[in-house]
C-alpha cells in the first residue's frame, strides 16, 4: 500500500504559477520547498537580509506545522543567497531558530527568482526526531 502524500500550500502566488507546493509530507518525512522572506499575509518582503531570514524561518515553521512537524524535526537545510557576504548577517537568526536542532546544512550562492529576495532556505524534516550529539573522530 502506498504512503499518503499530503501537499501543503502557503498561499504564495508563485505556487500555482510555477506548479509546486510549499511542502510535501509523506510518512514521517516533510520536504519544504525553498522559502523566502515574504510575509504571505501582506505580500511584503523586507530589504534587510536578517529580517528576511527571520520571516523565512516563520514561513518554514508554518509549513512544518501544517504537516504535523516541528522545527526540532529538521534534519537538513540548504541556504541560498545571491551574495554569500550576507550569510553571516543571518547567523544570529539561524542560531535562534536552529541552534539546538543543528541540522546538516549547506550554503549556496545563486540568483533568486526576484531581485528583492536576499535569502532562501529549503528544509527536510523527519517527524519525531530528537537531537543526539556525537563527536567525529578522525
Amino acid at each position: 500500500m502506498a504512503e499518503k502524500r499530503t501537499v501543503i500550500s502557503s498561499g504564495s502566488i508563485f505556487e500555482p504559477q510555477i506548479g509546486y507546493s510549499r511542502a510535501v509530507a509523506t510518512g514521517e518525512w516533510v520536504f519544504v520547498s525553498g522559502c523566502t522572506g515574504y510575509d504571505y499575509t501582506t505580500g511584503i518582503i523586507s530589504g534587510d537580509v536578517a529580517e528576511q531570514a527571520e520571516q523565512t524561518m516563520r514561513n518554514v515553521q508554518q509549513a512544518l506545522a501544517a504537516a504535523g512537524a516541528k522545527m526540532a524535526d529538521i534534519v537538513r537545510v540548504r541556504y541560498i543567497l545571491p551574495d554569500r557576504r550576507d550569510f553571516s548577517k543571518t547567523w544570529p537568526v539561524l542560531q535562534r531558530w536552529l541552534g539546538d536542532v543543528r541540522p546538516a546544512a549547506t550554503m549556496i550562492q545563486a540568483g533568486l527568482l526576484e531581485e528583492e529576495m536576499r535569502f532562501e532556505v529549503e528544509v527536510t524534516a523527519k517527524k519525531g526526531c530528537r537531537t543526539v550529539e556525537a563527536a567525529l573522530t578522525l
